[in-house]
């Protein structure tokens, strides 16, 4: 018999946020709702020109992440996390509602907003990969303004942190998906965020490489280095192993929000697979009467060889 466990409750369990920030609101999202025009073809366009079609991708959307947690927004594609961490970082306007970073409006004070926001988007090509890590590292802290002796201490202090301290001077192109990965959040990290944008970090990573960033994000990041994150994912457990809390997002609304014990606890259902040599057993019998059990398949026969 196989009982796979329910994923774990994550940081909650070995992670607090710190006590500084006890109390203290890193983001707050007020109704927040984002509507986009629907492309049309020219054929529609000719006959109906002044008609306009839009879509809505955010729908009054609420919620508050505490300073220094570990935020989680699960949702398949197209539930609207990528468009919430656009707006986060003032590089699309809210049609309607209210999105703050420590109190700063991001429509209104796009321009402070964005030195307190870090951000990996999903499938980002910004490398530079003819330059090495620290090249790139380098180069980005120039646009930050960041330079001398800072820089060269901040990217080493980087390097160190996520891992490519030995790698820091091969070229950007012989780097695997998961360093490439490491070395966008410690671009990302370069001007200190006090709140970093993580979308679907592990998006087109190996099993290994996504197990060891995970690893990474909860002991390194949000353990160590309190910084306040959010992490947007269509991986159930994925965030469930990571984050403090999670929103769940579908199609631009919000269905529930919560620990990861409470998730699972009111809207989880556990599932068993067994396997046994004695489909006759009183076992089973008993779990069929009492309405314990769903779909019952027998073996299929093995084919003889050389038939």
């Amino acid at each position: 018999m196989v009982a796979p466990a329910p994923p774990d409750a994550g940081l909650a369990a070995t992670y607090a946020a710190p006590a500084s920030a006890a109390g203290r609101v890193a983001v707050r999202v007020e109704h927040l709702t984002k509507r986009f025009p629907v492309r049309r073809g020219w054929q529609a366009l000719l006959r109906h020109p002044a008609r306009a079609e839009h879509v809505t991708v955010m729908d009054d959307v609420s919620c508050a992440v505490r300073a220094g947690e570990f935020f989680g927004l699960l949702g398949p594609n197209g539930a609207g996390k990528t468009t919430l961490f656009r707006m986060l970082t003032a590089s699309v306007t809210p049609d309607a509602g209210v999105a703050t970073v420590h109190g700063l409006d991001v429509a209104r004070q796009a321009r402070e907003v964005r030195q307190l926001v870090g951000s990996v988007m999903s499938n980002e090509r910004s490398l530079y990969w003819r330059l090495s890590a620290r090249e790139n590292l380098r180069l980005y802290a120039a646009l930050q303004r960041i330079g001398g002796r800072a820089a060269d201490q901040r990217i080493a202090e980087l390097l160190h942190l996520v891992g490519l301290e030995s790698a820091g001077d091969r070229m950007v192109g012989q780097y695997s998906s998961g360093m490439r990965q490491r070395l966008l959040i410690a671009r990302a990290l370069l001007p200190r965020p006090a709140v970093l944008l993580l979308d679907e970090p592990t998006r087109s990573l190996d099993p290994i490489s996504a197990r060891d960033l995970r690893a990474f994000l909860r002991h390194e990041l949000a353990a160590r280095q309190e910084c306040t994150i959010l992490l947007a994912t269509h991986d159930r457990v994925e965030a469930m192993e990571l984050c403090d809390r999670v929103a769940v997002l579908d199609r631009g609304r919000l269905l529930a929000i919560g620990t990861a014990r409470e998730l699972e606890r009111h809207y989880g259902d556990d599932r068993y697979a067994l396997w046994t040599t004695r489909p006759d057993h009183p076992g089973l019998a008993e779990l069929l009467a009492r309405g314990g059990t769903g779909e019952r398949r027998a073996p299929r026969p093995h084919a003889h060889r050389g038939a």
